[in-house]
């Protein structure tokens, strides 16, 4: 499954929210070693979708209709990234969510999306 092949990913509650958490690996990383943009926007992508599932308990497929990112910082090998999801709007057929990174406790990501309420899942997400 492509979240077991890009993380592995933690989560933890922190309130009404669903914090998501990953280790970066030398496999996340650019030749800098600083974890790859694209590798970052996938984890917010993933983390998105969990804490809307967690949050507004919407347990359908949710595809990406937009995702947009401000890199405020690199994640170096071995940090700590950590996403918290705010949910903005929720309509009949769209979700809008924000979310902000943070590599060991400092903003790294500032990330906005819009995901599409697809069908039901048949069991709970990953």
């Amino acid at each position: 499954m492509f979240v077991a092949a890009n993380g592995p990913l933690y989560r933890a509650r922190e309130g009404d929210h669903l914090l998501v958490g990953m280790r970066v690996e030398r496999r996340h990383c650019n030749p800098t070693s600083i974890c790859h943009g694209g590798m970052l926007m996938t984890f917010v992508d993933m983390a998105m979708v969990m804490a809307i599932h967690y949050q507004a308990k919407i347990i359908h497929f949710m595809p990406t209709v937009n995702l947009t990112a401000d890199f405020l910082a690199g994640a170096p090998l071995g940090s700590w990234i950590q996403a918290r999801t705010d949910i903005l709007r929720v309509t009949r057929k769209l979700v809008f969510a924000q979310c902000l990174v943070s590599a060991d406790g400092s903003a790294a990501v500032r990330a906005s999306g819009v995901f599409k309420i697809g069908p039901a899942l048949k069991r709970g997400p990953e």
